[in-house]
């Protein structure tokens, strides 16, 4: 990435695609959540709009909807901050794929750390894992280890709204060896 780029993404001129995301994450050592919500993860107090989470350890924690960070990407994905916890290496989001909307171009598949856990709640998600191909639908599931190279991507003509859990995006590095 060009120095501009990478500029006007920390200003907010422009929004990064889902892969480019996974790559600063990877190159900074840190999870997605942190490089997205970090600020709204320190936000603690007991109002009806605030997010009420333990940062010791996991406990009990509310987060209202009407408080949920949310990032929309330029790739045509919005991802909603269902919960902060205080084990960090969990990311838990709503994803929504608006038609046409993909986790990268199509062709190109992405890997990073740790393992994946989705659920579709509405619409058809193409998912692609390695070599295979499934198609999700409203009550679906799937788990897979993230460093398996993948694409998630609606090529339908309505939204699909899944809920997305990715757990020890901080291990080990994935191989790059082919």
């Amino acid at each position: 990435m060009s120095p501009s780029a990478i500029s006007q993404i920390e200003t907010g001129k422009m929004q990064p695609s889902v892969r480019t995301l996974y790559a600063l994450a990877a190159e900074f050592g840190v999870t997605v959540d942190e490089v997205l919500f970090e600020a709204a993860a320190s936000h603690t107090g007991g109002s009806a709009d605030a997010v009420v989470a333990a940062t010791t350890g996991p406990g009990l924690a509310v987060q209202p909807a009407a408080g949920r960070p949310r990032i929309d990407l330029n790739s045509g994905v919005k991802w909603e901050r269902l919960m902060f916890w205080g084990d960090e290496d969990v990311e838990f989001i709503e994803a929504t794929y608006e038609p046409g909307g993909a986790s990268s171009p199509e062709g190109e598949l992405v890997r990073h750390n740790g393992h994946e856990f989705g659920h579709v709640l509405s619409g058809t998600l193409r998912v692609v894992v390695g070599f295979d191909e499934f198609t999700l639908g409203a009550g679906d599931s799937i788990t897979f280890p993230s460093s398996t190279p993948h694409r998630l991507s609606n090529e339908g003509d309505a939204s699909v709204r899944a809920i997305w859990v990715v757990r020890g995006r901080r291990g080990v590095p994935a191989s790059d060896g082919t």
